[in-house]
């Protein structure tokens, strides 16, 4: 029988055998874990700073070699096999506290190690369900890539994105991102229709259909509520400029004809970030303006040529005096000429001079070839008292000014539609007479050119313009193909302008009926867009058409989309409309 002594000091013996194959079976596996080298004094023993463990004679060791060197003796204490001077050393004391902080610090560690490695690898693993959720996305996209995956979306997509945060709607409007998305290839067209009229007012409601997806999306304009007999015209791929139009004064937001306002301001529309804002207003007040936007050389001056046409045009004060009454005695006139003769002597004198600035300005046009910019022209239209307008505008967006050009001859007629091609501002009349406008030298000229293609009377033909090609679309009488009984019927043609030898040639011919007197058509890339709308049986109809004319082949009209927007549009909308194109 052991005594009390002997069976305490036998317990304490079991319990440090078990301590001691413990430390015994952690060292082993933090050995296979440490660097290589082990003469390196920083790899000797246990590398975690942590470890403390405590024996009945007092003291710890913190990364000490606790293998099978160390034989435990009767009195609970531990002695090392190493050289015995070591034995009147003072025992390590724990680095992280005393002995209950020592070795809870250390199973903590382990416990946080080994269970944070598991939640990385299930965070990792595991799938995200919506890519729009920011909880998950954003821990693993930098701003960069997703930057670049948004710029991808479908515009409707992107509309949708930019609900999610406030961090995705900050960076999807920011100017670079608008700037990747403008030079990037994933923009679709996008047809935007304005104008309608619903239960008699102007609802001031912007029609966009996206092609790729055939469907209808409606965008709200307060802006624009009230207004109409305005146009539209695109500028950049990216804005949509609104210009003129009248108002009701009787009836405010109604289409009143009796009592109206006619406007001279312009608002920009931005489809991509549905903003809004105002530049500055024209020099007169008209409505429906023929419209034509115009890429220009970065040395136009929209002001200077203006001016010089005033001094070599002096127009007579309103009332009917004569210029003769102003200046009996024509020295301006004189002044004028002698001027111009000081002029040609001067430049007779530095020809050499003049040729050497030609040369250097047209190397400074080729060189900034890629950073021209665009300029917007507004010619005709309706006045205050609805006369037609012979005047033109021209709006610089670089200094946000107009400035009045050349007016129109006074028998060319009232201007019907228009466009630019090649840098000329093609205008056609309601008597069928064509003219171009020079938009960097500043002058009309008459064009003449083969007959005209035949044309119903009560349709007015289109001028649209793609890839540097001239095209008109007009309403005529189609011959029965020579069957006796066969009634004529109106079919809507394609012509084309030789620019070269001014002839009219046929391209093709719409499949549609021609049932709309105000068929719009737009061209962009090399597309041809078109949307009539018309009334029958009660009913409002509206198709959606487009023509490849990117090509040199035969070219063929083909219908857009088989959903309809007019069924909830009063008839009104067929006169008021209007159709601007763009890639977003």
């Amino acid at each position: 029988m052991l005594s009390d002594g002997d069976a305490s000091l036998r317990r304490d013996f079991e319990a440090l055998t078990v301590s001691r194959r413990l430390v015994r079976t952690v060292s082993q596996k933090l050995r296979k874990k440490a660097t290589p080298d082990q003469d390196s004094p920083a790899n000797d023993g246990f590398s975690l700073k942590c470890l403390t463990l405590m024996g009945r004679g007092g003291g710890c060791k913190v990364g000490a070699d606790t293998g099978d060197d160390f034989v435990g003796d009767s009195g609970g204490r531990r002695r090392s096999s190493t050289s015995s001077d070591e034995a009147g050393r003072t025992p390590y004391k724990p680095i992280c506290g005393g002995e209950e902080t020592g070795v809870d610090c250390f199973f903590r560690e382990m416990f946080w190690k080994k269970h944070s490695s598991r939640r990385d690898l299930q965070i990792e693993a595991a799938p995200i369900a919506n890519p729009l959720d920011t909880s998950k996305l954003h821990i693993f996209l930098p701003d960069d890539i997703l930057e670049l995956c948004l710029v991808r979306l479908p515009l409707t997509s992107l509309m949708n994105a930019r609900l999610v945060c406030k961090k995705w709607k900050n960076l999807t409007t920011s100017p670079r991102f608008l700037t990747m998305r403008w030079e990037g290839l994933y923009r679709t067209p996008w047809l935007f229709l304005f104008g309608t009229v619903r239960d008699g007012y102007c609802s001031g409601e912007i029609h966009a259909l996206d092609t790729c997806q055939d469907k209808w999306h409606k965008i709200d304009a307060d802006i624009l509520k009230g207004r109409f007999m305005f146009s539209v015209q695109s500028v950049h791929d990216d804005e949509i400029y609104v210009v003129g139009g009248r108002s009701s004064l009787g009836q405010p937001g109604r289409l009143d004809w009796s009592s109206f306002k006619t406007h001279k301001g312009v608002t920009v529309f931005s489809p991509v970030t549905k903003s809004w804002r105002k530049v500055a207003s024209m020099r007169y007040a008209r409505s429906m303006p023929v419209l034509g936007a115009s890429e220009v050389g970065p040395d136009f001056n929209s002001g200077h040529l203006h001016h010089h046409q005033e001094r070599r045009f002096p127009r007579s004060r309103i009332g009917g005096v004569s210029d003769v009454y102003e200046d009996p005695h024509r020295l301006s006139l004189r002044r004028q000429y002698n001027e111009v003769s000081f002029m040609a002597n001067r430049k007779s004198h530095s020809h050499s001079h003049s040729q050497k600035s030609m040369r250097q300005r047209s190397s400074n046009w080729l060189n900034a070839k890629c950073s021209k910019r665009f300029v917007l022209i507004a010619v005709g239209g309706l006045g205050p008292w609805d006369e037609p307008l012979e005047s033109g505008e021209i709006y610089d967006p670089l200094t946000n000014k107009w400035s009045e050009i050349q007016r129109l001859p006074v028998d060319f007629g009232a201007v019907s539609s228009g466009v630019v091609c090649n840098g000329i501002f093609y205008v056609y009349s309601e008597i069928d007479k064509l003219m171009g406008y020079d938009i960097e030298r500043r002058f009309w000229m008459g064009i003449q050119t083969s007959p005209f293609p035949p044309r119903v009377l009560e349709y007015y033909p289109k001028l649209v313009a793609s890839n540097g090609r001239l095209f008109m679309l007009s309403v005529s009488w189609c011959e029965g193909d020579g069957r006796i009984g066969q009634r004529n019927k109106a079919v809507r043609k394609m012509w084309e302008l030789d620019l070269v030898y001014m002839n009219w040639s046929e391209v093709s011919v719409h499949p549609d009926a021609p049932m709309d007197w105000n068929a719009v058509f737009v061209a962009d890339r090399g597309q041809i867009y078109g949307i009539e709308m018309f009334k029958i049986f009660g009913q409002l109809l509206d198709f959606s058409t487009v023509c490849d004319v990117s090509g040199s082949g035969t070219t063929s009209w083909r219908h857009v989309s088989r959903s309809h927007v007019g069924h909830e549009l009063d008839a009104s909308s067929c006169m008021m409309k209007s159709l601007s194109v763009l890639h977003l």
